[in-house]
């Protein structure tokens, strides 16, 4: 059985130009060689991996035979991936990132992450990316710890020894209840009555504020460290809570949940913070998503408040 030697980048180059100009003359001129190069670079290739690849005879244009299709798509993956590679070497010898961490609060609403993820892997396409969303005093653990590069975090972040922060807009929270759960029942719910129902309550997974409640009012409580999985029940009805508006906009015009008037807790504004180490400033990709993150908040209203 006869092993295949192993053909050079430049040949497989030509072997594709080839292709795509569709003449061993077009291909001199997309590499800027002379025909007799890109004929003898052919031949050579040819004779490397024991196959013909190009039928010659009775044809004005070199057409490519059995062999030569079935390798086209192996010859441009491993163009792509030597492409791919160079590209990331470059940025990486021009200070470019090989990965950036992002931890996000989980009140940002997912639209917006994802039209700037969007961009972003477009933007940089070399640059991987890894993702963590987190609530509460989680975010500001995982930037202040090493493992995130930056964050935006809800107003927890503000006043942490060592990060810097930046506004970076904020999410409108409102109380909401199943249609069926008691206090969507009252039009008016009088000052207090609140406290008498089970409140679900957003819990920090972080020790940055173990013990702490924010925005608790009710006698009794469901803790959850999952928001995904508070909005699945607030939706049976299981208790109330509030949540971020762009999460809940279309359960509330469904009729799925409804908006509770609470005299004592209206809800209001969370404010979002980009945040970074004082000692770990971001590089390239990493500062272009805080400015972008940043620059998108400042179409949010311009009241932040705290939980």
């Amino acid at each position: 059985m006869n092993n295949p030697g192993t053909p050079t980048f430049d040949q497989l180059r030509i072997f594709l130009a080839i292709v795509d100009t569709g003449s061993f003359a077009g291909a001199g001129r997309q590499l800027g060689r002379a025909v007799s190069v890109i004929s003898y670079g052919m031949s050579n290739l040819e004779v490397q991996l024991g196959l013909v690849l190009f039928e010659r005879e009775g044809t004005r244009k070199p057409q490519l035979t059995v062999a030569g299709r079935a390798l086209l798509a192996e010859v441009r993956a491993i163009a792509a991936g030597v492409d791919g590679l160079r590209a990331k070497v470059k940025g990486l010898l021009g200070g470019l990132e090989a990965e950036v961490d992002l931890a996000v609060d989980v009140m940002l609403s997912a639209e917006r992450l994802g039209r700037v993820l969007h961009d972003f892997a477009e933007t940089f396409p070399t640059v991987q990316l890894r993702l963590h969303v987190e609530a509460l005093g989680a975010i500001t653990g995982l930037v202040r710890d090493g493992t995130a590069i930056i964050g935006v975090s809800g107003p927890l972040a503000l006043g942490v020894e060592g990060l810097n922060s930046v506004a970076a807009g904020s999410t409108l929270m409102v109380p909401v209840a199943a249609p069926d759960h008691p206090l969507a029942q009252i039009g008016a719910i009088p000052p207090g009555h609140a406290r008498d129902h089970v409140q679900l309550v957003l819990s920090d997974r972080s020790r940055l504020t173990e013990g702490r409640d924010f925005g608790v009012i009710s006698r009794k409580t469901w803790r959850l460290a999952d928001l995904s999985a508070k909005h699945a029940l607030l939706r049976e009805g299981v208790g109330w809570g509030s949540m971020p508006l762009p999460m809940v906009a279309g359960d509330l015009a469904a009729g799925a949940l409804v908006r509770l008037n609470l005299p004592d807790h209206s809800g209001g504004r969370y404010g979002l913070s980009a945040i970074w180490r004082t000692d770990a400033p971001p590089g390239p990709a990493a500062s272009w998503l805080r400015d972008q993150f940043v620059e998108l908040g400042r179409h949010d209203d311009v009241a932040r408040v705290g939980l």
